[in-house]
């Protein structure tokens, strides 16, 4: 007995109001750390799922705006990761006091964005933009299928975070 082909859609959005200008420094190596620096960041979103009553998987328009509020926080702001084992990030009054070793940084707090990630890759940027863009989807009562968040740090380069629900639910 053959089985039925089974249907898969999937929407795709990037537009110019998913892009967020940021600094930022990475560890590498064991332990260097780069100088600071910035990027021009482009946000691409892929969610596939089920066609809902409006035979559509979700919104283009609802997409955008969620994805933008979440991209909107991280622009024109200082990234510092707060989990990681290298780099000291410590707030102090209106300021974010920022160690590597002998270095030192301090940026007026309201011009950072404190970021749960080991390191502000743009592989740990990508997931963490997509575990935000997946629980405002959740609140809104949508669970995708699938759930996949490239950020872009310049022309050609790029990561991929993915994100797909488990066969036995989530």
């Amino acid at each position: 007995m053959s089985e039925e082909p089974r249907e898969r859609f999937e929407i795709h959005v990037t537009k110019d109001q998913l892009t967020f200008c940021a600094g930022h420094f990475i560890t590498y190596a064991g332990g260097q750390c780069e100088r600071l620096h910035g990027h021009n960041y482009r946000t691409a979103i892929d969610v596939a799922g089920s066609l809902d009553e409006n035979h559509y998987v979700f919104d283009f328009i609802a997409l955008k705006k969620l994805a933008q509020s979440i991209t909107d926080q991280l622009d024109h702001r200082m990234l510092l990761p707060t989990q990681s084992r290298l780099i000291r990030v410590q707030v102090e009054n209106a300021n974010v006091r920022v160690r590597h070793g002998e270095r030192e940084w301090s940026f007026p707090r309201d011009d950072c964005v404190l970021l749960p990630v080991e390191n502000t890759t743009a592989e740990l940027l990508a997931r963490h933009v997509g575990r935000q863009l997946l629980a405002e989807m959740t609140r809104v009562r949508f669970s995708p299928d699938r759930l996949r968040v490239e950020i872009e740090e310049s022309p050609g380069q790029s990561a991929l975070w993915e994100w797909r629900k488990s066969a036995g639910g989530e």
